[in-house]
């Protein structure tokens, strides 16, 4: 059925012939519905009788009901009189709600005029227009599946009108898990869940925030604990090295004493009278000899002769000296002028607001004479300029907020913000984007430079970019002129103003960054210095290189005749050329194969050589020009820093100011770990050195990385080889496999066709005989012949197993 009481509506409406079984039949049904409407969910809730009612007006039962009165039967007319009075009396009830007497619930335009009315000037009215303008918006087609959309409109509406506030349905659930008193609430509660949300966001923030100030601090902790690791680090080999000077003080002076006793004793042992002249043959040694055993004392410090540094120079961003004295002329000349001549001084008319700059390479004018520029007057030219528009167009005052109205240009120019920008826009464009990424105040950077970064405000890569916007001297004259002006400054153009008021910034700044990444740079040289020097000790200690170059310097005096055998060494270049010299009966095998091969058998330690030679390969990338390029890099960096304390240390303490206490600690770590990679670096060469004249080679113009290269090369080269003759073993071995089954193959097939042929053979003899013997017995008549047959395969059977020959299973009479 199309919906749940159509079947009652059919019945009740069903003519059957029958006058007594149709109208009890009817009375039954009219029975059943009046008391669906008024029990259970009905007998307190009217929206429920209107809802239930509605569906059976909707199903056609008031014109049945009219024609049941033709029955004129008080038993039926009591039900359908009942019926019609709880009808009249809950349309009554429901039409009070709206202030009348009766709704038409037929009309549609009656129906949406109350709704309309009702919900006019209510909060409810902007959502009834919504639910009306998406309604019109539904989809809709005739022969398509759209009224699904409107059932489901519907349901929810009936829903929302039944469920109590238990979120129980009195009817059947049109739509399941669907609790209207839910939805409601969190709509109800959708502004306090807006302020949970916006306490959860701004929680959130703080949370981020102090996450992030925590791991600033954690970052501070590991600065300050590797610093503090590398301190004891230091004090500990300053410990060892110190007492190692003393153990070597004391046998230095030990042996001084026994030397000096010796020397007396001596004396005590010379001619007193009539002895020779001092310095003659035999007599005592003057005094002045003593000068060739002993040394000469060193000099003493001359605290007072020798001048401390000078102090490097101001910044090239500080004011300039001030002019000396006139000459007793009078009047100074210019600064670079000739002497005996004065310029011309120039009347350059004077722009009413400040210009941009033009960054141009002024000459001095002790090079004017003689030249273009002595012949040139720029005065006319000001006379045919238009000086206002020049101003206009390169103003350094530049507007934030554009004119939008050309009306309101008069209004409005009072209340717009300009700034001062005097520095190239690009520049201050590429600043502006570093201090957007950096995220820090002109005061928190100033503090983080002064206190040489103790917070870890600033992180390398933006020390590297902070490094390309030093101040330079025309922008450091620029914002002096404006300095007046600086509360309306660009935000560039601030940040290079304070910047540019610290003492010696770009120094500090450079210091800072040479701090951060020491550590850093050291970690990258000091493995390169390792692997030359482990490569060294493990060439010279090589067993199985020494045991290889035998091997090969013999197979090179065996093979080579002439002039070119008969030698007692080679150049170490001539190992990759081994793979060079091909076989004669194999072009695939190679010198380098075969003696793998004569290794394997004669010599298998040398197989293992490239466990002897580990830190070769990495040897072999190190190239000695570049690392001591980088070694002198930190050398020259270390010693600037030192400048830079020395003058700092010169200068007046100001508040805040670290960087004499931090910098002197990081120079004491700094000095002695450089120093370890000096002496590594000595040692690393002294065993290059001698690891290079140990093979007979140039150590003038051999590198590590040519020296190096070469064993490992050969290495790779040995690999590769020794894999092949693997692989060529491997193969040659199926090879042999193959071979081998296909012999058995073959001597299987022939002994099976021997055997075949001897069993055709004592068949046919066997047959014949038993022919002959089954006529002269009469046995040949008899019934049963197969039975003869199959005696005859089972004896044949059992020959051919005792003699593993394949049976016979068809006798050929």
């Amino acid at each position: 059925e199309r919906t749940r009481f159509q079947t009652l509506i059919n019945d009740l409406d069903r003519n059957t012939g029958r006058y007594r079984d149709e109208v009890n039949l009817k009375t039954a049904i009219m029975s059943f519905i009046n008391a669906v409407l008024s029990q259970g969910a009905g007998v307190e809730s009217l929206d429920f009788r209107l809802h239930l009612r509605y569906e059976f007006l909707m199903l056609g039962i008031q014109p049945v009901i009219d024609k049941l009165r033709e029955h004129e039967n008080s038993t039926l007319d009591r039900h359908l009189d009942f019926f019609e009075m709880l009808r009249n009396e809950d349309e009554l009830e429901f039409a009070k709600r709206f202030d009348l007497v009766h709704i038409d619930t037929k009309s549609a335009t009656q129906m949406f005029e109350l709704i309309r009315k009702k919900l006019t000037h209510t909060e409810a009215y902007p959502h009834f227009m919504s639910i009306l303008h998406h309604c019109l918006q539904m989809p809709y087609k005739r022969n398509g599946n759209t009224v699904h959309y409107w059932l489901l409109l519907d349901r929810i509406a009936q829903q929302i009108v039944l469920q109590n506030d238990k979120g129980q349905d009195p009817d059947i659930s049109p739509l399941e898990n669907f609790n209207v008193k839910n939805v409601v609430r969190m709509l109800v509660n959708e502004n306090e869940v807006k302020q949970w949300k916006e306490q959860a966001e701004k929680m959130r923030k703080e949370h981020h925030e102090l996450q992030q100030k925590f791991e600033k601090k954690e970052r501070e902790c590991d600065a300050k604990t590797q610093e503090k690791e590398e301190m004891m680090q230091t004090l500990n080999k300053m410990k060892e090295k110190l007492e190692k000077e003393v153990t070597e003080h004391k046998q230095v002076k030990q042996q001084v004493a026994e030397l000096t006793a010796q020397v007396q004793e001596l004396s005590r042992r010379g001619p007193v009278h009539g002895g020779p002249p001092p310095g003659a043959p035999g007599g005592p040694l003057p005094s002045a000899s003593l000068g060739g055993l002993f040394p000469p004392p060193p000099p003493p410090p001359n605290f007072g002769g020798v001048l401390p540094p000078p102090p490097p120079p101001p910044p090239p961003g500080g004011p300039p000296p001030p002019p000396g004295p006139p000459p007793l002329g009078g009047i100074a000349a210019p600064p670079g002028a000739p002497l005996g001549s004065a310029l011309k001084k120039k009347n350059i008319p004077q722009s009413t607001n400040p210009l941009k700059s033009f960054n141009w390479a002024k000459l001095p004018e002790n090079k004017l004479s003689c030249t273009i520029w002595a012949d040139i007057d720029d005065a006319k030219v000001f006379k045919i300029l238009d000086l206002e528009d020049i101003e206009r167009t390169f103003s350094a005052y530049q507007r934030q907020q554009k004119e939008t109205d050309a009306g309101d240009d008069t209004l409005g120019s009072r209340h717009k913000v300009k700034e001062l920008s005097v520095i190239d826009g690009r520049r201050a464009q590429n600043c502006n984007i570093l201090l957007s990424r950096l995220k820090l105040s002109n005061e928190e950077i100033k503090r983080a430079i002064l206190t040489m970064d103790e917070q870890e405000d600033l992180p390398k890569d933006m020390l590297e970019q902070l490094l390309k916007f030093v101040p330079e001297k025309s922008d450091i004259d620029l914002l002096g002129e404006h300095q007046h002006e600086l509360d309306r400054m660009a935000k560039a153009d601030r940040f290079l103003y304070e910047m540019s008021r610290i003492n010696h910034y770009q120094q500090r700044l450079q210091s800072l960054y040479f701090k951060k990444k020491f550590a850093e740079r050291l970690a990258e040289v000091k493995p390169k210095v390792e692997a030359i020097r482990s490569a060294s000790k493990e060439a010279l200690q090589s067993k199985s290189l020494k045991q290889l170059l035998e091997v090969v310097l013999a197979f090179g005096n065996y093979m080579n005749k002439g002039q070119r055998g008969n030698a007692y060494g080679f150049k170490i270049s001539s190992l990759n050329k081994i793979a060079d010299t091909k076989s004669s009966i194999d072009k695939n095998i190679t010198l380098l194969h075969y003696l793998i091969t004569i290794l394997e058998k004669k010599y298998p330690k040398v197989i293992n050589l490239h466990e002897e030679l580990t830190s070769v390969p990495e040897a072999a990338r190190v190239n000695m020009t570049e690392l001591d390029k980088e070694i002198n890099t930190l050398r020259s960096g270390l010693k600037a820093v030192e400048t830079e304390l020395e003058y700092q240390r010169s200068q007046p303490p100001q508040t805040g100011d670290k960087f004499v206490s931090v910098v002197s600690q990081f120079i004491t770590v700094a000095s002695f770990g450089f120093s370890d990679l000096e002496d590594l670096l000595t040692e690393a060469k002294d065993l290059f050195t001698k690891s290079v004249k140990h093979f007979s080679e140039d150590s003038g113009k051999m590198q590590p990385d040519e020296f190096f290269g070469i064993f490992d090369q050969f290495l790779q080269a040995f690999s590769e080889a020794k894999q092949e003759n693997e692989n060529m073993r491997k193969k040659k071995e199926e090879e042999e496999r193959r071979a081998r089954m296909e012999a058995q193959l073959r001597e299987q097939r022939e002994r099976e066709r021997k055997a075949r042929k001897a069993k055709e053979n004592s068949e046919e003899g066997g047959e014949f005989d038993d022919l002959v013997s089954a006529l002269r017995s009469g046995e040949v008549f008899d019934k049963d012949l197969s039975k003869l047959k199959r005696n005859r395969k089972r004896i044949t059977n059992q020959m051919t197993d005792s003699s593993r020959e394949r049976p016979v299973t068809k006798l050929n009479f």
